[in-house]
């Protein structure tokens, strides 16, 4: 079946996040500082700490949602920030219910987001455009707010803008079932697993992201087996399409993960892997 839809993530996808981040992180640990009742200097220092024992064991950490590891920690600045503030605040012994801590980490997360740069991949506007030519429909589907991401987009400016459909507050890490479960969605399985290249499982079932992919496809007239997603996070972008029966694309990171490689050569030609966003294009003829 070809390509009736396309479906595109965000940060990191098709942004330098790192590079946009940057700001985020600074806004982010000084907040951080005021929720744990530490100085600047005291929680800088913790941080890097913490931080360093992150990077250096990629597969014990993770961003934590509920007690379960919904995504790995070093995929982006977001993902690390959240996983060192997780990591200082057992250390300090603040905010110990998990309920509490998900709600606080999440406030700080949406107003640290406010303050992030705007830096897209050099490649970005010509591939927008180029998808956008084809006149296929082609979404946007991330955890940020839609109207800062509209307004990244806006700057950016590619031709057929006004086509080019955003879902934010997607909460592709909420593990859960959506409001209205259907055939399709009981299909999933709860988790996936790699073996030895990650000794924790993948969690399938998210259900509000696919309340986002669900309406796209109602609103389209098309359905996973016609769709093409693309993102730069196996778990967070990727798992769940792949396994309604998309074709996905991995838009790998620097610091990609073993496991992600090993999931896009298991799904053979309906997975795909690169680090150019151009990598997308060929793609939509099959």
């Amino acid at each position: 079946m070809g390509i009736g839809c396309v479906v595109l993530d965000f940060d990191g996808t098709f942004t330098d996040v790192a590079a946009e981040g940057a700001p985020f992180v600074r806004h982010f640990k000084h907040h951080l500082g005021e929720v744990l009742g530490q100085d600047a200097g005291r929680v800088e220092e913790a941080w890097r700490e913490e931080e360093a024992a992150v990077l250096a064991g990629a597969h014990a950490f993770g961003w934590d949602i509920g007690g379960r590891t919904v995504a790995p920690a070093t995929a982006d600045p977001y993902l690390l920030s959240n996983c060192v503030a997780r990591q200082l605040m057992n250390r300090y012994g603040v905010m110990t219910e998990q309920h509490q801590r998900d709600e606080a980490l999440q406030s700080l997360y949406r107003e640290a987001y406010k303050l992030t740069g705007t830096a897209f991949k050099p490649e970005a506007k010509e591939v927008l455009e180029a998808l956008l030519a084809t006149g296929l429909p082609v979404w946007v589907v991330t955890n940020a707010h839609t109207d800062l991401v509209d307004a990244k987009l806006d700057r950016l400016a590619p031709k057929g803008r006004e086509r080019l459909k955003v879902k934010g507050d997607a909460r592709k890490y909420l593990i859960q079932p959506p409001a209205d479960s259907d055939a399709r969605f009981a299909s999933v399985p709860e988790t996936l697993s790699f073996g030895e290249l990650l000794p924790r499982p993948v969690y399938l079932r998210r259900g509000l992201y696919y309340e986002a992919l669900s309406d796209i496809w109602d609103t389209t007239g098309t359905g996973p087996e016609s769709t093409l997603v693309a993102g730069d996070i196996y778990e967070l972008d990727l798992a769940l399409p792949a396994v309604l029966g998309a074709q996905v694309q991995f838009v790998a990171r620097d610091n990609a993960l073993p496991y992600e490689l090993k999931a896009m050569a298991l799904l053979g030609p309906r997975g795909g892997s690169d680090r150019s966003l151009r990598a997308i294009l060929p793609r939509l003829r099959g």
